[in-house]
């Protein structure tokens, strides 16, 4: 091949090439904001994956324009186009790039899975991987002298239940710690369910008749919703929750005065508009499914949920 074409395709895999990057760099701004420890390694996933997809978007729909303006057949040219002959070297080089492509991001993002210890059900089965690192949950360790907080979750048609062990509480909000790594042991008591904060970046199937652990660490206080991401039912677009993550003398004060029975929040969501009878003067002869309240805070020393 001739120097001058290659230096036209090195100009345009270099331009290729600054584009994609500054399409990465601008991805985890099109995110939710970071509120946890796992997000930032799942931005970077994002990210990377956001690079390749630009670097092949705009090399596809560069040739494909170069074509169009340069590459057009005369007015009245009603020929064939030039037979050309397959190229062994290409074809190999072009199924080569994508396989070992596709095998390095499969085990990159399993690794960061289990850096974030959210495999679910498929912590019954051991892999390891070569190579693999520790739980990024090491890089931010609990509050010295804490242990994780274990928070059990019940999921349910139509309403969720969080109940702390340790205290004895149950509550219709998830309250967390920032800064301090949480343990959740996820439950279903009908269907599957699924638990997806945007802004931790976790989702976990929740399925019945098993207990799920998920861990991660929340890091910026603030208050979030919680959704069911899996079609558990009618209303399932509807089944959600508060999630507050408060400062560590915040979330004391709330753990306390909820174990010593005292208000400290609402006492339950408020049913979904989609479970209310309708207020205009017709029906649909579909009958409406009345809402399930979720539980009430309450102090539970025997351990109710």
């Amino acid at each position: 091949m001739p120097l001058k074409n290659l230096l036209i395709i090195a100009a345009i895999v270099a331009v290729d090439s600054a584009l994609s990057v500054w399409v990465g760099s601008q991805s985890p701004g099109w995110l939710p904001v970071q509120a946890t420890v796992e997000a930032g390694l799942i931005d970077e996933l994002f990210r990377l994956l956001a690079t390749i997809g630009a670097f092949i978007f705009f090399g596809i729909e560069g040739a494909l324009l170069y074509s169009l303006l340069f590459s057009r057949a005369a007015k009245g040219d009603f020929s064939d186009a030039e037979p050309i002959e397959g190229n062994t070297r290409l074809e190999i080089l072009w199924t080569a790039i994508p396989v070992v492509l596709v095998i390095y991001l499969g085990v990159y993002s399993f690794d960061i899975y289990k850096r974030m210890s959210i495999l679910g059900p498929m912590q019954l089965v051991h892999l390891h991987l070569p190579g693999s690192s520790e739980p990024a949950l090491a890089a931010a360790p609990p509050i010295a002298g804490k242990p994780d907080i274990v928070i059990e979750v019940m999921s349910r048609q139509w309403a969720w239940s969080f109940y702390y062990p340790d205290a004895g509480v149950t509550s219709s909000q998830l309250h967390l710690e920032a800064g301090r790594r949480v343990r959740l042991k996820l439950r279903s008591a009908d269907v599957l369910h699924g638990f997806y904060v945007p802004e931790f970046r976790v989702k976990q199937d929740i399925v019945p008749a098993r207990t799920i652990d998920m861990m991660f660490t929340p890091t910026r206080p603030g208050r979030y919703r919680l959704h069911d991401s899996q079609f558990s039912g009618t209303y399932y677009g509807a089944n959600e929750a508060d999630v507050i993550v408060d400062a560590p003398a915040d979330y004391g004060r709330w753990l306390a005065g909820a174990a010593a029975g005292r208000q400290t929040g609402p006492l339950a969501q408020p049913p979904p508009v989609e479970t209310q009878e309708p207020k205009r003067a017709f029906s649909s002869g579909w009958p409406v499914v009345p809402h399930v309240e979720p539980p009430i805070k309450r102090a539970s020393p025997t351990g109710g949920k």
